[in-house]
């Protein structure tokens, strides 16, 4: 395969169209000007300007990082992460896999936000426990690569069928911090622990004393 130079690329973009047509591709590959429509994976045939006969293959890469104001970590490219304003000076980050393990990332941009990890173990197991669910809890801490520590919860949800893993930890200065949560389903740990295990082996947190 002839490699097309850097210079060259000079766009690449996701269509935004609507779903339905069988010929829609997912991406726009834009080179010199040339415009050619593809999916991760495949490969076209492209005349250049001049008359330059090139190659170009489109493909995904296994991981890729999400960068927050203050903090990034790797996870899957095929799952992606959505962004959401809650309002108060607070961003929601989610990242949900198709088995429903979850990873959230909330910034805080007004208050540290370390002493809510309790309120928002209840909020998230209130209607399990309400069911009739047994709740378990202890103290964590979770050492980042750089050294940071985040302090928080880490709790069992369990019925008499299924049981659910949370953890819940934060890191903060005195009015502005990240909250960090992660849910994952007993039968489904043997496979979804990876990813889990990826976003806290990766996680970055960028803040530094005012």
């Amino acid at each position: 395969m002839r490699m097309v130079s850097a210079a060259a690329l000079t766009l690449i973009a996701l269509c935004a169209g609507p779903a339905g047509g069988e010929d829609l591709k997912a991406f726009k590959l834009t080179i010199d000007g040339l415009t050619v429509d593809i999916d991760p994976g495949e490969s076209a045939d492209v005349t250049l300007p001049g008359g330059k006969q090139s190659k170009v293959t489109l493909a995904r890469n296994d991981f890729a990082t999400f960068s927050g104001s203050d903090f990034s970590f790797v996870h899957p490219s095929g799952i992606s992460v959505t962004k959401t304003d809650l309002g108060d000076d607070i961003t929601q980050y989610l990242m949900a896999s198709a088995l429903g393990t979850i990873v959230v990332v909330q910034e805080y941009g007004a208050m540290n936000p370390v002493s809510l990890n309790q309120l928002m173990l209840q909020e998230m197991t209130r209607q399990s426990v309400q069911a009739g669910a047994k709740l378990t809890q202890g103290p964590t801490t979770r050492k980042l690569a750089d050294g940071k520590e985040l302090t928080g919860i880490r709790a069992e949800v369990k019925t008499r069928t299924d049981t659910a893993d949370f953890e819940i930890v934060g890191f903060g200065l005195a009015d502005r911090g990240l909250l960090f949560i992660t849910r994952i389903a007993g039968e489904d740990a043997a496979t979804e622990k990876p990813l889990v295990d990826k976003f806290w082996q990766s996680l970055k947190v960028r803040f530094r004393p005012d």
